[in-house]
């Protein structure tokens, strides 16, 4: 089978202290890997300021953008300039009390060629998403482009087996995920290690049950929780790219912005395929107790 390959790259942030300012850092960023070969180029989850979700503020929802807006339209700007596809994370101001947790995916020529809205919203200590976020309403659809057929998903996404094979049965050929996912600084290190490995594990399983390639882009650095409660959040890095047997093709650091690049083999998940068919041996007739939010047994 012959090999065709696509230069991509993620670019794993750490907040720089304003909206400008980290939207320079992704130009910068997205021009040296372009410069480098990129076609495909991934951000990290809200990428353009800090992760404002360590506590609930109504002053926050004003840091919210609508799309088209200034922040989508400057990444349209830089996709456009490099001739890259750009995939970016906004926080979406779609009416009066509605917002979003979205990624857009924008063309070579700067157009929008799709919108993903963030399906799981999680609530958790230090990760109030629920408070600024409503649940998307896209699906689990691909967005087609110029370089390929793209399974958008944010962070919290990554955990759900369902949403990676919705994905992977429409059609998608790379899954992506923008994340912003750290460590509480007060936890041990044992602890720490297990939260990690546990997310990068999951997302190999992804790549490895649907023979699909992984994006997984994450945010870096020392957060501080704005109301002061907590000792905030230390998002741990550790972006990766796999390709379709789960298998490492590019790892970052915890600590350090830093931009990941690797030629994707775009004929592996057909050759992957052929040899683990997962597809073919689907029991669909089976699966309909998926639907159900449990399976309740008779106690009789």
């Amino acid at each position: 089978m012959e090999s065709k390959h696509l230069p991509v790259a993620l670019i794993q942030h750490r907040d720089t202290g304003s909206v400008e300012s980290n939207l320079d850092f992704t130009a910068d960023a997205v021009a040296a890997a372009a410069t480098a070969g990129a076609r495909l180029v991934v951000l990290a989850e809200l990428h353009t300021g800090p992760y404002f979700c360590q506590n609930e503020d109504l002053a926050t929802f004003n840091r919210a953008e609508p799309i088209p807006g200034p922040s989508s339209e400057r990444l349209a700007d830089i996709a456009r300039t490099h001739g890259v596809v750009l995939v970016g994370s906004l926080f979406e101001r779609r009416a009066p009390g509605l917002y979003h947790n979205t990624a857009v995916v924008y063309e070579t020529d700067g157009r929008l060629a799709g919108f993903y809205r963030k399906m799981h919203i999680p609530d958790d200590p230090g990760y109030y998403e629920k408070y600024y976020f409503t649940p998307g309403d896209t699906g689990f659809v691909p967005i087609d482009t110029s370089v390929g057929r793209l399974g958008v998903l944010v962070c919290w996404d990554q955990w759900y087996p369902e949403a990676a094979r919705i994905m992977a049965l429409s059609g998608a050929e790379i899954l992506v995920y923008p994340t912003a996912i750290g460590w509480d600084p007060q936890d041990t290190p044992d602890e720490q290690a297990r939260q990690r490995d546990a997310w990068t594990t999951v997302q190999r399983g992804h790549a490895v049950a649907n023979n699909l390639p992984v994006i997984a882009c994450n945010r870096c650095g020392l957060e501080p929780d704005p109301s002061g409660q907590t000792s905030g959040a230390h998002f741990w890095g550790s972006s990766f790219i796999a390709g379709p047997q789960g298998e490492f093709l590019a790892t970052a650091g915890t600590d350090a912005p830093e931009t990941l690049q690797v030629a994707l083999d775009c004929q592996r998940t057909e050759a992957v395929r052929r040899q683990w068919p997962f597809l073919r041996d689907r029991r669909i007739d089976a699966y309909d107790p998926i639907l159900r939010r449990y399976i309740d047994r008779d106690p009789h």
